[in-house]
Order: structure tokens, then C-alpha cells, then sequence
């Protein structure tokens, strides 16, 4: 019995109803900044560097509930074995620079490399360009190199503000889109069935989440 009941906690991972979407980026991009703001609707002015937070939003998957779990890492070079976990570990990734530093683009190709070399090709895997402080006027990377980018490295891009929450949650969104084997939303709304929902459209009502 005992056996049995190990064996079953042995295949409870692949039974996982989370779905990991890691964010990459250089320090100081407004990794956490998207992820707060999606997250908790709010938006830091100060800079504090991350090590490594995951937060956990509950989506909609395949007509039934899971969990999006947005691993928030960081933006130093000091845990190459935190990024390669991470790597392997993750369904989706978000792939951010700002659009006041080419260097800040530049430093995702080794990132995107080891995305590539860790999980053998991309073609399946959704994996979004992010341009962010699309706000800021000092900009230094234009939106046509940004999709240049994204279109050699055949992924998604979008430019976004989380200060502005710009492009915020269409993002998160978007990258659910990309993952042609599961049917994901971010409105999950546990208050009310999808009935009354159902009943509200037809009456022309909107629903506050």
C-alpha cells in the first residue's frame, strides 16, 4: 500500500496543473514591474533587483481551472543554474528588453540561445519579444528592429508600459494564444457559473469581475 501510494506521488508532477511562464531580462527592464502589474495591478517607482519570485494567477484551461505560474528571474548573470532549471522547467517565455537600451536587446540573444539549445527548437514552444517603457521618450530601440528581432528568432513581439499598464494583460494573454495545444484565458470568474454569465450577455448585462 505504502508503495503504491509513493508511486502515485512520484506521477503527481506530470499531472501538474500549472503552467509556467518564465520572464527573462537585464537588470533594470521592468521584468517585475509587467509581472506586479499583471499580477497585483500595481506599479513600483523604485528599483529593487530580483532574484528569483513566482506568482500564481488561476486561468481558465481547457474548459477546466490551472494555475499560471509567472517565474520572475533575475536580471544578473550569477545563477546560470537557477536559468537553465527554469528553462527546462517552463512552458512559455516572455523575453523582455526596454526600448531605452539596445544593450538591454542584445543581452537577450544569449537568453534566447539557451532557450533554444535547453529545449531543442521553439516552433512549438510560445515565446514573446517584449519591448517595455514604450512610455519613455528616450528610446533607443525602434519597434521595427524589436520585430526584426522577434521575426529572426520566429516568436511573438509586443511593446508594452507597465507603468502605463499598456499592453499588460494583452500580453499574458497573447502568449496563452501561442500554445496551440491548450484553450487559455486569463478571466476566471468563480462567483458566478457560466450560465448566469451566459444569461447576463443575452440581456445585455456586463458581469463586474
Amino acid at each position: 500500500m505504502k508503495e503504491q501510494r509513493n508511486m502515485h506521488r512520484s506521477r503527481m508532477p506530470e499531472q501538474s496543473n500549472d503552467y509556467r511562464v518564465v520572464v527573462f531580462g537585464a537588470g533594470g527592464v521592468g521584468k517585475s514591474s509587467l509581472v506586479l502589474r499583471f499580477v497585483k495591478g500595481t506599479f513600483r517607482d523604485t528599483y529593487i533587483p530580483t532574484v528569483e519570485d513566482t506568482y500564481r494567477q488561476v486561468i481558465s484551461c481547457d474548459k477546466s481551472v490551472c494555475t499560471l505560474q509567472i517565474t520572475d528571474t533575475t536580471g544578473s548573470h550569477q545563477f546560470p543554474a537557477m536559468q537553465r532549471l527554469s528553462i527546462s522547467k517552463g512552458h512559455a517565455f516572455i523575453l523582455v528588453y526596454s526600448i531605452t537600451s539596445r544593450q538591454s536587446l542584445e543581452e537577450l540573444k544569449p537568453i534566447y540561445q539557451q532557450v533554444l539549445a535547453i529545449k531543442g527548437s521553439v516552433e512549438n514552444i510560445p515565446v514573446m519579444l517584449v519591448g517595455n517603457k514604450s512610455d519613455e521618450t528616450q528610446r533607443e530601440v525602434e519597434t521595427k528592429d524589436g520585430e526584426a528581432q522577434a521575426a529572426a528568432w520566429k516568436c511573438a513581439f509586443m511593446e508594452t508600459s507597465a507603468k502605463m499598464n499598456y499592453n499588460v494583460k494583452e500580453l499574458f494573454q497573447e502568449l496563452l494564444n501561442l500554445d496551440k495545444k491548450r484553450n487559455m484565458s486569463l478571466n476566471i470568474d468563480g462567483k458566478r457559473s457560466s450560465k448566469q454569465k451566459r444569461a447576463d450577455k443575452l440581456k445585455g448585462k456586463c458581469s463586474v469581475m
